[in-house]
């Protein structure tokens, strides 16, 4: 997954300490009541230790007031060129969006009451000045200015392009409503962004509130040693004795597909699938109901404003897919091919179940436990047993190998950066050259106060000031997974390998992209379902058996894992695979039958979309009392709204894609530099698709992403 901040006008910039990461473009001076507030030090690297909740307010202040005075000054006088305009304009929305992207950043992974609620505060004005900017009659003229002057046909294909996303993005603004329409939209904005954060913040309370502490350690038979040694960390943190289990994935996903105690499995299971519901062991506290039904029915009202039919119709339209009716023709046309085979896996797992353990009837938090025995039995490959071979350190010098051998970069470690947790780490990527061109964070552990899940944020967008200097990006990648414990590294599962080298793909396409111009530069204007392209492609590498030579190795031996179990793990690649395909199909689904929608939402809307896909779409047991859209955070606070299908649709282009390097050597450098340049480094300035066709010389095919996930065969 990748996140990116609702404000976009500019770069989330930072200068460096070693490196000119910041472009010195002419910044407001300070009054001296600011100069010690480290949310306005340009100076370096965000000095993201020193920040707190009073200083948030103030910078966000001072830096809205600096960019009405430009655009004020910018639109009273003759200002129609990209230099004396464009420029300026992305400068100072460059300063407003490194004030707000460190706060935005800081209460994803660092929360607090103080925090929280200074973030709150501060996001409605950024809301409220986003919706100012984006109907200002005086920046709009501007920019169709630049779109008509002669110039414009000399403009670089970035600069054609941002000029023409900023006209698109007004539009979507509402610029062309009367006066009380453009009220209306402007306050659904501002409501909107508050709503989002409240389900964020929901989930995240009902996700940290859980806990159970284990005294009996029989009760947790089938655990791996990792597992239970996280688990007694886990207690020891909160002064408690014992083993404590929580809702953090780590934790949740241990017990789900490894621990024999079936009432365990079900208590979790339940805590997890109800949060931030009406439903559960938090029943109401935190429930997120209401919440998503009045965020539907804003976004049909501001679709509605624009002369959209529904929300969908509106979300394409800065999209590869053409129409609602096509992304549902695709999902559909998925399920179609996935459906049966997914039945018989469901009634196969089912049948192993009651023939080697006795159990009958499964049920939701049997599936994953169950599953697990039949790939370690058919396989002999078990997520937690392979744990000791994924060290983190190995993992990540195999990761950056891997990247060495396709891109031709090298990473580099930088100690003394100032980080928010003295368990995240700072990254230098240098080139074939040894020219220092991007760098990034990585926060890779699991803990209170940091939201679940994994992305890639922009810290810095590569960019070109007015004063013509060259800003670098900086990019952090976060991640979920289990903290060291009992004096070992962090080990990780197969799955979170997967995920480290699929964040590490968004993160190289920010890093690596050649445009200058920030709007369009690395992953900024790439349509919402292309976003995911080379992330997904980049998870090939760790199902290929010579790319996992490069990654694993035991923790403590150093023994490389044995060719036996290498074939082993890509033979059981797609284990199970159509029943996978399927329940992504059934978020996608449940997203998109959410917003294509021309009429309000009721009370019982989410209820009989639920059952719907249950009925016609799921092949195994959910119980009608979860509540899976109450922490469906990607469609409700992350920006994939009508977009979940996205992931499959980009599956589709890295799958084919991921072909032409499986013909030509996973490691072949001229396939990887084909693919840095016509698509990683052109950023949002091309069209995808033209972009795929130059790399592979023809349209994408559909067959492969089947054909991988092992469907149909």
């Amino acid at each position: 997954m990748h996140r990116r901040h609702f404000l976009q006008l500019g770069a989330l910039g930072f200068a460096a300490l070693h490196f000119p990461l910041f472009a010195s473009a002419r910044l407001p001076a300070l009054p001296d009541t600011l100069k010690s507030n480290p949310l306005l030090d340009m100076s370096g690297l965000p000095r993201f230790a020193d920040i707190r909740a009073k200083h948030v307010n103030a910078a966000v202040d001072f830096a809205l007031a600096h960019n009405r005075r430009t655009i004020a000054k910018l639109t009273a006088g003759k200002h129609t060129t990209w230099q004396d305009f464009y420029l300026p304009l992305a400068d100072a929305g460059d300063f407003l969006s490194r004030v707000w992207g460190a706060v935005a950043h800081l209460a994803a992974v660092a929360n607090n009451d103080a925090l929280r609620q200074a973030q709150e505060t501060a996001q409605q004005k950024v809301s409220e000045f986003n919706s100012w900017y984006g109907r200002h009659q005086g920046l709009y003229r501007r920019f169709q200015a630049l779109r008509r002057a002669p110039e414009f046909a000399r403009y670089s294909q970035a600069q054609k392009q941002a000029v023409e996303d900023a006209l698109r993005d007004f539009r979507l603004s509402g610029i062309g409503l009367d006066a009380a329409k453009q009220q209306r939209y402007a306050a659904i904005t501002a409501r909107l962004s508050r709503l989002s954060t409240r389900f964020a913040n929901n989930v995240l309370d009902a996700t940290n509130a859980w806990e159970k502490i284990i005294t009996d350690e029989t009760q947790l038979a089938g655990l791996s040693e990792p597992a239970k040694q996280n688990a007694r960390a886990a207690a020891e943190s909160k002064g408690k004795q014992g083993w404590r289990l929580t809702l953090d994935y780590p934790s949740y996903s241990a017990v789900m597909t490894s621990c024999d105690n079936r009432a365990l499995r079900r208590e979790m299971y339940t805590a997890y699938a109800t949060r931030a519901s009406d439903q559960g062991p938090h029943a109401g506290k935190w429930d997120n109901g209401n919440t998503i039904r009045e965020i539907l029915n804003l976004r049909l009202q501001q679709a509605k404003l624009l002369g959209f039919k529904t929300y969908a119709d509106y979300a394409l339209s800065d999209r590869m897919a053409q129409s609602p009716q096509q992304v549902m023709d695709f999902l559909n046309g998925l399920l179609d091919k996935a459906r049966a085979q997914a039945r018989k896996e469901w009634d196969e797992l089912q049948r192993y179940a009651a023939q080697t353990h006795g159990a009958n009837r499964l049920e939701a938090w049997d599936g994953a436990y169950y599953g697990e025995k039949l790939k370690t039995e058919r396989y002999s490959v078990n997520r937690e047993t392979l744990r000791p071979y994924f060290p983190e350190t190995k993992v990540l010098s195999g990761l950056f190998e891997t990247a060495q051998h396709l891109f031709g970069i090298s990473v580099r470690e930088r100690k003394g950066v100032q980080v928010w947790h003295d368990s995240v780490r700072f990254f230098d990527v240098f080139d074939g050259q040894n020219r220092h061109i991007a760098s990034f964070y990585l926060d890779m552990y699991a803990r209170e106060g940091k939201r679940g899940g994994a992305w890639m944020n922009g810290i810095t967008d590569r960019l070109t000031t007015a004063e013509g200097t060259l800003q670098k990006p900086v990019a952090v990648l976060v991640l979920n997974c289990s903290a060291p414990a009992a004096g070992k590294p962090s080990l990780l599962s197969h799955d979170e390998v997967t995920t480290l080298f699929h964040e590490f793909g968004h993160a190289l396409h920010h890093m690596l992209t050649r445009i200058d111009v920030g709007a369009v530069s690395g992953i900024n204007g790439v349509p919402w379902d292309a976003v995911e392209f080379p992330s997904q492609m980049l998870e090939g590498w760790t199902w290929d058996k010579d790319a996992l030579k490069r990654i694993a190795a035991h923790h403590e031996s150093g023994a490389p894992l044995p060719d036996d179990v290498l074939d082993k793990i890509v033979a059981a690649k797609n284990f199970q695979a159509a029943r996978a395909l399927v329940r992504q199909l059934e978020f996608a689904l449940l997203d998109f039958l959410l917003h294509w929608r021309d009429t309000p939402a009721d009370a019982g809307l989410l209820k009989r979309t639920l059952a719907r896909i249950r009925q016609d779409v799921s092949v195994s047991p959910e119980p009608e009392w979860t509540r899976r859209s109450h922490s469906f955070s990607h469609i409700f606070a992350g920006g994939y709204a009508a977009g979940y299908y996205g992931y499959l649709w980009s599956e589709v282009l890295a799958a084919d894609a991921f072909d032409r390097f499986a013909a030509d050597g996973l490691f072949n450098r001229t396939t990887g530099q084909a693919f840095l340049d016509t698509l990683l480094s052109q950023g949002g300035a091309k069209e995808p698709m033209a972009m795929f066709t130059e790399f592979m010389g023809r349209a994408p095919r559909s067959d492969a992403l089947l054909r991988q996930r092992g469907i149909g065969k």
